[in-house]
């Protein structure tokens, strides 16, 4: 796997591309401070994030204690633990929000906090601001992995190409895990269809095997292969309940990227998988080989296991501040433009 080929997976660069086979998205710069304060272990919290966390509590008989600052006393000294406050970021991701419906799905130039789901409100990456980005971005190993080691396992020697860090905003679509599928491209051949969610047993697969490989088989042809600047790549994709494929997003062809129902072994050796005619389609049979979720184990913070310093106290009682100014949490209607979210 080389550098080249993961910085072509970044979402700014292959959304031009297929802009009309996926989902409606908005790239923003992330600033400096920004990445700064997402790599920051001391603080979780933001506040004015949003016009509704700004208004006055509408319950005064908690005294008049500024729900902004968080103080308490350590015999001798005095802490306040202070929100950052990005006031020009916070209203241009609020007026992308906004534009979008109100709701989105979050990520980096690569990675979504898929394994920060468990921290977010109804254990959802849904999110209406820039506090609810913030909340599953910190504490995200994935977004982590991003920020710090996005060519950890290439292997040339070439200089790490300079990577420009971008927030994307993807209109929320209530995407079921069932029609979700992984597809492994080598030299341009797709060779393997794998079962996005394989954790669970999806009866509606084995009864449209042929007919699900065979779209997405379409639909690769006609608009994915050759396109793309990789010759070897992963590909997530979205069948709804119409039968369309909705390209969902590039990864790496290499470890970095969970080879789900094959290993990568069997994909890289260039012997069964490449020689035979059509895609090996695999997902999960029967309940009995029904897997724990691979995410569980991201669902005890780093933050909880030790609560023994005052640094972990401070983070604390900031998650605790930034829960309870996430109580809004209004649904909005799908376009006709966007997947269909019927059972598949």
């Amino acid at each position: 796997m080389k550098k080249e080929q993961v910085a072509n997976c970044q979402f700014s660069v292959w959304y031009p591309l297929f802009k009309k086979h996926t989902i409606k998205s908005l790239i923003l710069p992330l600033p400096q401070n920004v990445i700064d304060y997402l790599l920051d272990d001391g603080t979780l919290v933001v506040s004015g994030s949003s016009d509704n966390n700004n208004q006055p509590s509408q319950n005064n008989n908690s005294g008049s204690e500024d729900e902004d600052d968080v103080q308490w006393s350590d015999d001798e000294t005095t802490t306040v633990v202070t929100a950052p406050e990005f006031p020009e970021f916070c209203s241009e991701v609020q007026e992308a929000i906004n534009s979008l419906g109100g709701c989105v799905f979050p990520k980096l130039n690569w990675s979504a906090p898929r394994d920060a789901n468990w921290i977010a409100l109804n254990s959802s990456p849904q999110c209406q601001s820039l506090s609810d980005i913030f909340l599953l971005f910190k504490s995200s190993d994935f977004v982590t992995h991003d920020l710090t080691q996005p060519f950890l396992q290439c292997n040339d020697d070439s200089p790490d190409p300079v990577i420009n860090y971008e927030l994307v905003l993807r209109k929320w679509s209530e995407l079921i895990p069932g029609g979700e599928f992984r597809c492994f491209v080598k030299e341009n051949k797709l060779i393997g269809i794998s079962q996005r969610d394989y954790t669970q047993h999806y009866q509606h697969i084995s009864k449209q095997e042929v007919s699900i490989s065979s779209s997405i088989q379409q639909f690769f042809r006609e608009h994915i292969q050759h396109q793309f600047p990789n010759d070897d790549f992963v590909l997530d994709v979205y069948r709804d309940s119409m039968g369309r494929v909705w390209l969902i997003d590039f990864n790496p062809f290499g470890e970095v990227t969970d080879s789900l129902l094959f290993t990568w072994e069997e994909l890289t050796s260039g012997t069964s998988l490449s020689l035979q005619d059509g895609p090996a389609f695999r997902y999960t049979t029967s309940e009995v080989t029904v897997q724990p979720s691979p995410c569980l184990s991201y669902r005890i913070p780093r933050d909880f296991l030790d609560l023994s310093t005052g640094e972990d106290t401070y983070k604390l009682i900031d998650f605790l501040k930034l829960k309870k100014g996430q109580q809004d949490d209004d649904d909005d209607d799908d376009d006709d433009d966007e997947p269909h979210t019927a059972s598949v």
